[in-house]
């Protein structure tokens, strides 16, 4: 077993990550190990700083953005540390590298206004439409992962008391409020789902097909039903999350709880979002202020 297959191992087994982080790893390390190979550098105890540098270098000029590349970085950091834990390198080349500067970007997201218009629009008839429109006011009004909405069950929904159980990164649980309009359409929908198919999978999106959804299929409902009410360039499930999280705090809610909402470990990750109360400071003053 090779060393990056061994870290591989360690993060799946002892740390518990996901499939999906532990791809994202691999796609990384990879990467790092095949420049590696062609700069002539064979043995990973061989690998030092400078290597590592130029290996952003190269990173830079393929046109990786900042944040690619210090996420590339935060892979080797990590592998880097399991090898000196295994004894297999004396040091540590990455702990005299630094990587590229990255401004803070604002997380796009729908206006309060234009999420209104979600209401008007046509959906489609039948299976399909009950479906899709539960998916778009699923993402919009739980700031779910797609992830998280893929693996949905029916059995993750609390009806009497209007909440979800949604399993997040590293198989972290939350509860999620579910409002009694999102109950209701996940009423019409299942009546629809039920007639159709015969569940024995227990998933609760599926295709016309009967089988559980995938994330394409996802991204398409989304991308095909924002691009009616937005002329926003990105219309992805993650830009409802942004939507659910700003119109959050826009309207009041306290950071510590939209923090709890989104599943975020830390809450820096949730202060990104605090701009966004700028629009609701904005629009105060512009209605109060006689001079504005």
């Amino acid at each position: 077993m090779s060393y990056k297959e061994s870290f591989l191992s360690y993060l799946q087994f002892e740390k518990r990550y996901s499939v999906h982080t532990i791809l994202s790893y691999d796609c990384d390390l990879t990467q790092f190990l095949d420049f590696m190979s062609k700069n002539k550098v064979e043995e990973i105890s061989d690998v030092d700083f400078k290597n590592v540098r130029k290996w952003i270098v190269f990173l830079m000029n393929e046109g990786h953005s900042s944040k690619t590349v210090n996420r590339k970085l935060s892979s080797l950091k990590s592998f880097f540390k399991f090898l000196l834990r295994e004894s297999v390198v004396e040091t540590n080349p990455m702990d005299r590298v630094v990587g590229p500067r990255q401004g803070k970007k604002i997380p796009g997201f729908v206006a309060e206004h234009a999420m209104q218009l979600l209401r008007e629009i046509d959906f489609g008839k039948g299976f399909e439409g009950c479906r899709d429109r539960l998916v778009v006011e699923m993402f919009y009004q739980t700031g779910m992962r797609l992830s998280e909405l893929m693996t949905l069950k029916l059995t993750s929904f609390d009806r009497k008391t209007f909440l979800v159980k949604v399993l997040g990164k590293r198989n972290k649980e939350r509860i999620i409020p579910v409002s009694e309009n999102l109950d209701k359409l996940l009423e019409e929908y299942l009546e629809v789902k039920n007639k159709i198919f015969d569940d024995g999978s227990g998933f609760l999106f599926v295709t016309k097909k009967g089988v559980p959804v995938y994330e394409k299929l996802l991204y398409r409902i989304v991308t095909k039903h924002l691009s009616k009410i937005t002329t926003l360039a990105k219309r992805s499930p993650h830009v409802l999350r942004h939507t659910f999280a700003t119109h959050l705090l826009n309207n009041g809610a306290e950071l510590n709880a939209v923090k709890e909402l989104l599943g975020h470990s830390n809450l820096s990750s949730t202060q990104i979002y605090t701009h966004t109360t700028f629009e609701r400071l904005n629009k105060i003053y512009k209605q109060a202020h006689p001079r504005a």
